[in-house]
């Protein structure tokens, strides 16, 4: 059987070229933002990264097959589709199997990514550690994808609702190289500092670039974790955003909100108690990872 796969013309002819090019998720559009607002954000981060040198690989199922970049039918399309699935490692096949159609969180755009050839990723924050995990479990798949996809993954951090010392434990025991670009703090999504030391430091994408080169060349599996802050002017300081998030959490107990409902209801929850404030910095710092995935991605194939 051959690969249910699809390149775009744009990402098959960098592909043929052997230029630079940056994997970018679909749960953003579908999950994480209302129409028109998911489509004009998704059409921005492709835009920063063109702008940079790269090309945008916005991943997504659609009906059954694996798409690598979307047409701009298809990016509206799917910011206006109802039920889609939002996919993750334990469902991807299932779902192009059945014909499905999905948006692709951190893990499985990291699968896809891989299957097509790219190995630089651009999201938003990745999944990680819920906090009371000790009694529920709940760990995202995105962990154990970074310890097994070769994949450098662009994110600001994990997400700010996560238990974030529980997160970076889990990485360090599964040998994710966890890199802090330019600063030495861990960044927590909409703020630039956790309180926590990053394990690595970078402050370059060639450094970055040439540490991806050699993982691939001493055979370790897995990718890294890039923590970019995000911009100071744009940022909600981890003192002001904190009983935003204790304020979700409560609720979310409250409501008996669990497993794949509760980082929505809570990112929702965020932007109405900060009055919108919360999305505006997600924008932000998704553009600011995507420059940096860009420039990383432009080392990468330099190299090669």
């Amino acid at each position: 059987m051959t690969l249910p796969i699809d390149l775009s013309p744009e990402v098959a002819a960098a592909r043929a070229n052997g230029t630079a090019i940056v994997a970018l998720e679909s749960t953003i559009i579908t999950h994480g933002m209302p129409f028109p607002q998911n489509v004009e954000t998704a059409r921005l981060v492709e835009a920063e990264v063109r702008a940079h040198g790269a090309t945008p690989a916005t991943i997504a199922v659609i009906d059954g097959r694996i798409h690598v970049g979307l047409s701009d039918a298809q990016l509206t399309a799917l910011g206006q589709a109802r039920g889609v699935a939002k996919l993750s490692r334990a469902d991807l096949a299932a779902c192009v199997a059945a014909g499905g159609t999905g948006a692709t969180t951190v893990a499985a755009t990291m699968i896809c990514a891989h299957l097509a050839g790219i190995g630089v990723f651009a999201t938003g924050g990745i999944g990680g550690v819920h906090r009371g995990a000790e009694a529920s479990f709940d760990i995202s798949a995105d962990l154990m994808e970074l310890a097994q996809t070769p994949v450098t993954v662009v994110a600001a951090g994990a997400k700010a609702i996560l238990d974030l010392p529980r997160t970076l434990e889990v990485l360090e025991t599964q040998g994710v190289p966890v890199i802090s670009y330019g600063q030495d703090d861990f960044p927590a999504f909409w703020s630039r500092a956790s309180g926590l030391t990053s394990p690595l430091r970078m402050d370059s994408a060639a450094e970055i670039a040439a540490a991806h080169r050699m993982r691939g060349l001493l055979g370790l599996p897995g990718g890294q974790l890039v923590a970019n802050p995000i911009p100071v002017e744009a940022e909600i300081p981890r003192a002001e955003i904190t009983p935003h998030i204790e304020t979700a959490l409560a609720e979310a107990a409250a409501k008996g909100i669990a497993a794949k409902a509760v980082t929505p209801f809570l990112l929702q929850r965020i932007f109405e108690l900060t009055a919108g404030r919360s999305l505006a910095a997600n924008i932000a710092l998704v553009l600011n990872n995507a420059r940096l995935a860009a420039a990383i991605a432009v080392e990468l194939a330099r190299k090669e």
